[in-house]
């Protein structure tokens, strides 16, 4: 069982498909394309119940939702603090693989002087695929 913010959740069918295709995913996919891929092996499933169940992963800590600047949600099958990486071209969204800078939360704090729990922090540009390269040239 999972705890949301409103109790424990029991896992269902619906949601394991769904959770198991966000781990198998490093493309942090739409709510659409995680209906179009769960439909394969559960063709009845409603693109309801696959938004219902993706909030409840989210609140229960088992994903994440991520709001980049276009305009509908990413999912993540990750939920542990790390780093992305949004493509201004074709809006596709990488993990980066470096570690979280643990000291920027204090430095936060004493600059702010607010309780700082965790930090996002996102990257954008032009992936590699869209003509970035790592030097900064476009190719």
């Amino acid at each position: 069982m999972s705890e949301t913010k409103r109790g424990f959740v029991r896992n269902t069918k619906q949601r394991e498909v769904i959770l198991s295709v966000l781990r198998g995913t490093d493309t942090h996919p739409t709510a659409d394309w995680v209906y179009q891929e769960v439909r394969k092996e559960l063709p009845n499933i409603s693109l309801g119940t696959i938004y219902r169940n993706l909030r409840i992963l989210v609140e229960s800590g088992q994903a994440l939702e991520l709001s980049f600047s276009s305009d509908c949600s990413r999912f993540d099958g990750n939920p542990e603090n790390h780093y992305h990486f949004a493509c201004t071209e074709c809006g596709n969204v990488y993990d980066i693989d470096m570690p979280v800078a643990q000291g920027l939360d204090a430095e936060a704090e004493k600059a702010s002087g607010h309780k700082v729990m965790f930090h996002r922090l996102e990257f954008y540009g032009i992936c590699q695929a869209c003509g970035g390269g790592a030097d900064g040239d476009l190719q």
